[in-house]
């Protein structure tokens, strides 16, 4: 394939469909395209391994292949209910992140991995020093280093690497409020909102560091996304002609400043009847009917920026390395524009993050004992990385196309272990656990779980272990998201305040749950969410917070394999869909 997106067809496509059906079903390959492809990750594809029965031909898959799967692989890029997330992630999902050379080690600027000094300093000159060298490796060998400071990574292609999560840690002793200062909601009210953002080791291109920790220091709350502290930092590309959700390509006026390579942003500004948050809720008489003008955090989220980068300029066609999220029509003015300089390439990799242990906060007052938050970055990673006492894990703030992997949140108890809003698209947390917290929960407190808001979409959480939490849907109308092959002890709560709007836009779909105290709320949500799919989730009942819709009428939600555990195949939605389009 020539940047992925040339080399997918609908006959391939549909090839490698018919593969997968009849290996989940019968357990026999076929003569089909995806049959002769081994997965990136194991020899078969991960959705043929199932649970093994004897029968008479010998030791076959068991499981069954829901109606919506073969839907799905007729039109996958514009399903009603399944959103198309298989070029998730950093790279579309890539198996490996780049091994880039050592540059740096950060004993050689100080850093003592004993625990006896400050080593923040150390390690943030080392960071500098691979930044200003273009990227490479900065080496954090075995051992416990004292931070004293976030430890912040703001040049492209710079990789922060411990020795392993069991052999290097960082302990950090302060948290972003004694280190920056209290940080306000530019809505209002006593909440902080390190509640939600920054973290202890903060990967953000260093511009975009520097304007939101002036603004936070000033007290002038900013806007945190991919436009500056205003929104006012881009200018247009281009305009574009519509297109439908799906399509892999665009018309546009004039592409003289687009190139393959770069990095846009599609931007969709919603008009005075709110037709643009209907599209995302689903269009149909419901969101049609919704109130959507007293919605002010909501609509504060718009214009609905995604980022993607350009793959291939033909005359006036620009083709793009994912399909399109949702119909570009006129009366959204769409268009290509700028952004500010984004942080790509660069990640964390083999360390825990373990802050001083404090007595989680009261909600909504965190003062930020964060863990590792990627805030403008696109195509960035974090792999191998243990974060404990946090009052928050992993963040993406206006990140996209990311991949958190092997990622696991231990310790007393956080208030979000993974948290994902202010638009933050396409991306991938695969292998990730929430331990159990190991001090009883103070009074006033709250825990979600895997957070998602602000217009988020495209996002996947995959092969997790939660062993607390909830999916949390906190309303800001998150849209188009996949939970799948997830174990969950469901005690957590969502949040999210009324004028954030709907919990749910359009196809969210949660597949292949496992639900062990068999609570249903936000896991069971063909009642719930609009558009939506559920499939393969064991028997739930509602109680504690228990939701209405809200939207009226039929929400067209579709509910399969309702009663059963770990039957459904393709077992891992999201790997599916990447090995049939890989």
């Amino acid at each position: 394939m020539s940047n992925g997106c040339e080399g997918i067809t609908r006959r391939s496509l549909l090839g490698g469909a018919t593969a997968a059906a009849a290996v989940a079903a019968t357990g026999a390959a076929t003569g089909g395209p995806a049959a002769a492809a081994p997965s990136r990750r194991t020899a078969a594809p991960s959705w043929q391994n199932g649970p093994l029965v004897r029968t008479s031909g010998g030791r076959q898959p068991t499981g069954e292949v829901p109606a919506l799967w073969r839907e799905f692989t007729r039109a996958p890029f514009s399903h009603p209910q399944i959103p198309y997330v298989g070029r998730a992630g950093h790279r579309a999902g890539a198996a490996h992140f780049p091994r880039r050379p050592v540059v740096a080690d950060v004993r050689a600027y100080g850093a003592t991995g004993d625990g006896s000094a400050d080593s923040a300093p150390a390690i943030n000159r080392a960071v500098a020093a691979a930044g200003r060298a273009g990227g490479g490796t900065v080496l954090v060998p075995p051992g416990t280093y004292r931070i004293d400071d976030l430890i912040h990574v703001g040049h492209s292609n710079v990789v922060l690497r411990g020795a392993g999560s069991g052999r290097t840690k960082l302990y950090a002793t302060r948290n972003l409020s004694e280190l920056i200062g209290v940080y306000g909601s530019r809505y209002g009210g006593d909440k902080s909102s390190w509640s939600w953002a920054g973290g202890l080791i903060w990967l953000c291109p260093t511009g975009r560091f520097t304007s939101l920790t002036t603004a936070i220091r000033a007290k002038a709350w900013p806007f945190e996304g991919w436009t500056g502290n205003k929104r006012d930092e881009w200018e247009t590309l281009t305009t574009v002609e519509p297109a439908a959700r799906g399509s892999w390509s665009v018309k546009v006026a004039d592409p003289s400043r687009l190139r393959p390579g770069r990095l846009v942003l599609l931007r969709l500004a919603d008009d005075a009847g709110h037709t643009l948050l209907e599209h995302m809720a689903g269009g149909g008489p419901g969101p049609e009917a919704y109130y959507w003008d007293d919605k002010t955090k909501l609509t504060s989220y718009v214009p609905y920026e995604w980022p993607v980068r350009v793959t291939r300029v033909q005359g006036k066609k620009v083709t793009l390395e994912r399909p399109l999220p949702l119909d570009v029509r006129p009366e959204w003015d769409p268009r290509l524009t700028t952004h500010v300089p984004a942080l790509t390439g660069a990640g964390v990799e083999g360390l825990t993050l373990e802050a001083v242990e404090t007595p989680q906060a009261p909600h909504l007052l965190d003062r930020g004992h964060n863990g590792v938050t990627f805030q403008c970055a696109y195509d960035c990673w974090a792999d191998d990385i243990v974060v404990r006492h946090a009052d928050n894990g992993f963040g993406l703030v206006a990140a996209s196309a990311c991949t958190l992997r092997n990622t696991r949140v231990a310790g007393r108890g956080s208030h979000h272990p993974y948290f994902c809003r202010e638009g933050s698209h396409d991306n991938l947390i695969e292998d990730f656990t929430i331990e159990q917290r190991t001090t009883p929960a103070p009074s006033g407190t709250q825990l979600h779980g895997i957070n998602v808001e602000g217009l988020s979409s495209y996002n996947v959480w995959s092969r997790g272990d939660m062993r607390m939490g909830t999916f949390d849907s906190h309303r800001g109308m998150p849209f188009a998201n996949v939970r799948t092959d997830i174990t969950v002890t469901n005690n957590g709560r969502h949040g999210g305040d009324a004028s954030a709007g709907p919990l749910f836009g359009a196809r969210f779909t949660h597949w292949n749950i496992r639900v062990t105290n068999a609570r249903a709320g936000l896991m069971k949500i063909d009642g719930l969410a609009p558009y939506s799919a559920t499939v393969g989730i064991n028997e739930v009942t509602e109680f504690d917070q228990i939701d209405v819709p809200d939207f009226t009428g039929d929400p067209h939600g579709r509910l399969e394999l309702y009663g059963t555990t770990d039957a459904v195949r393709p077992r891992n939605l999201y790997e599916a869909q990447r090995d049939l389009t890989r």
